[in-house]
């Protein structure tokens, strides 16, 4: 893929969609709400708040291509303009009567059995919201500080403090719902979570007692760290109890009884809202959650000081939750240390009896941030990678499909997730539908690439992710935006309207893309030996050609000579780092001195 080029042509039809009459149009599929929303803001800030090239903040750096294709926002300096009063649009349109953030789900939230859902579920805040606004504000807050060295007007310089003080109160309240979210799900070893939970990890045929024991002494560390979890949800004191098992994560939204949070801030974020979750982590919410956790612990996040000293404070104890959660669902997944870990059993079955490749897919994450963590070899993350590539192929990403397949369900209707609660009542079972398992699936395949010092490795990655984006390519909509499944998929349905979910997701790919094409290749050791092994017998032979040389030589000759000389100083300066280049230098040094040779076989009065 291109992803330079395919982002320039995302954010034109992006731009020409939605700028209307110098108005911004919020509709998409699903209506506007906190989450389309954002995903649909991100579709331009996420590009230009993460890639150099693409950067807004900067008026007189904006590239001209980059002019071009938001021509109907204005020019270099009108542009980031539109987007501080768009940004300050999202923020002042979504909060209630009393000031205090909105993060409920609107049109991604359906009923079961068709029923109508009613308002007040369709209005509670959810954990996907809370993820996204942390990374809006993140962007939002870091645009509006690059942007601001650029303004002295003081006009403009108190819409940007306006718009800064929304997001940063609208992040903290992001991060309060995330701590509130969490949650700690103990079961005996007995019951059907228990049951099922050692039946997808035991994979050596153990009995039940002993693969308990091993799963308790294996999160010794996580369940003595529990302990430390003081501020928000997640407490628990049955743990101590040898034959109980145990689930962490988020929750779809705020847990039933979760503690409010103090906070020392003088922002105003309104009443924090009684949650009414059930206390049970979710797969799908917890990974969106550790990726927004991610964020806030980038180097970007650290040198442009976008966090305060109460986000600081909250940002540790979500940190707290990362760990846990990232060790314990990678200990679940890898379980065992035999020759098959449990996630490389598909699909993957959830302690309420689920099972789906979605789950897989979903777990890889968490595990690739382990192996991250621990600076895991390139032979687990080569595993990861052959998982990905069977879970292409049996999405029907990279493989041809048939009529009736059932891969083609994790595309269209998709993964869906019933959103228990403990409000009480007649309350209509709520359903949260996810369909982006081709961005997803991508989006892993990258970060693995860019992690795998192993070329080969990292080559069949690459190529896996350029097949998969084949497949995202084939889904487009007539404008140029997601998503049309039934494009590929001819039996399904034809999907009317933008997804500024699925939209938002391929922008996320290439934006992993385009990072992974900027980086440094990896180093090939066997081609560092090689263009050592050249560059010495390259540097001996122009010693060589010095030796035979005179006072009188040609100026041709000379030229030769100056070439062959900064060509080695240079192949000598990179050959760690970039042994290619080196190895194509110190062979046109020796084609040089080798057509010298042959020369002055024929003329001797070449010296």
């Amino acid at each position: 893929m291109e992803p330079r080029q395919h982002l320039l042509e995302t954010w034109k039809v992006t731009v020409n969609t939605c700028w209307r009459d110098g108005a911004w149009d919020w509709d998409g599929r699903d209506g506007s709400h906190s989450i389309s929303d954002a995903e649909q803001l991100l579709c331009l800030l996420r590009p230009a708040t993460q890639l150099p090239p693409f950067a807004l903040d900067r008026p007189n750096l904006t590239a001209e291509h980059i002019l071009e294709v938001l021509a109907p926002l204005g020019n270099e300096k009108t542009i980031p303009l539109r987007l501080v009063d768009i940004a300050t649009e999202f923020f002042t349109r979504h909060v209630d009567g009393t000031g205090r953030p909105i993060f409920s789900g609107g049109g991604y939230l359906s009923a079961r059995d068709d029923d109508r859902l009613p308002d007040v579920q369709r209005d509670r805040d959810i954990v996907e919201s809370f993820a996204v606004s942390v990374t809006l504000c993140l962007a939002t807050i870091g645009f509006v500080r690059v942007f601001r060295q650029a303004v002295t007007r003081r006009e403009i310089l108190e819409r940007l403090r306006v718009l800064e003080q929304l997001a940063s109160a609208r992040l903290t309240a992001a991060l309060i719902g995330l701590l509130r979210s969490f949650a700690l799900y103990v079961f005996d070893a007995d019951d059907d979570p228990g049951r099922i939970l050692i039946g997808t990890i035991n994979k050596s045929g153990l009995p039940a007692k002993q693969v308990v024991g091993q799963f308790r002494d294996a999160l010794q560390e996580t369940i003595a760290s529990f302990e430390e979890v003081l501020i928000g949800s997640g407490q628990t004191r049955e743990l101590s109890y040898d034959n109980r098992l145990f689930e962490c994560g988020w929750s779809w939204g705020i847990v039933a009884d979760a503690p409010r949070v103090e906070t020392a801030t003088a922002e105003d974020i309104g009443e924090q809202p009684d949650g009414v979750a059930d206390n049970r982590p979710n797969l799908y919410f917890t990974v969106v959650a550790v990726d927004a956790i991610e964020e806030l612990l980038t180097e970007r996040t650290r040198v442009l000081g976008l966090l305060n000293e109460e986000q600081q404070r909250l940002t540790r104890a979500l940190q707290l939750r990362w760990d846990l959660t990232v060790g314990y669902w990678a200990t679940v997944a890898t379980f065992g240390g035999g020759p098959v870990w449990p996630l490389e059993d598909p699909p993957w079955t959830t302690t309420d009896g689920l099972s789906s490749e979605y789950h897989t897919l979903l777990l890889t994450s968490i595990t690739v941030k382990d192996l991250v963590r621990r600076r895991g070899s390139d032979a687990e993350l080569a595993r990861i990678g052959t998982l990905l590539a069977d879970l292409a192929n049996e999405a029907r990403v990279t493989r041809r499909h048939r009529p009736g397949d059932s891969g083609i369900r994790l595309h269209a209707p998709g993964l869906p997730i019933a959103l228990e609660s403990r409000a009480g009542g007649d309350e209509v079972r709520a359903v949260w539908v996810v369909q982006d398992f081709a961005p997803q699936l991508m989006e892993r395949c990258l970060v693995i690439a860019g992690l795998l010092r192993d070329v080969d490795e990292r080559a069949r990655l690459v190529h896996l992710a350029d097949r998969i984006w084949d497949h995202l390519v084939r889904r487009r909509q007539d404008r140029g935006l997601w998503d049309r499944p039934d494009r590929v998929f001819e039996e399904l349905p034809e999907h009317a309207g933008v997804s500024w979910r699925l939209t938002e997701r391929a922008i996320r790919c290439m934006v992993g893309a385009a990072h992974l094409v900027s980086a440094e290749p990896p180093v090939n050791d066997r081609l560092v030996v090689q263009a050592r092994d050249l560059l010495h017998e390259a540097e001996h032979r122009y010693d060589m050609e010095l030796m035979h040389g005179n006072d009188r030589v040609s100026p041709g000759v000379h030229d030769v000579l100056v070439r062959a000389r900064a060509s080695l100083e240079r192949a000598r300066r990179c050959a760690r780092t970039r042994p290619g280049t080196a190895v194509a230098l110190a062979s046109t040094v020796l084609v040089l001195l080798d057509q010298l040779d042959a020369v002055r076989a024929n003329d001797s009065t070449v010296f």
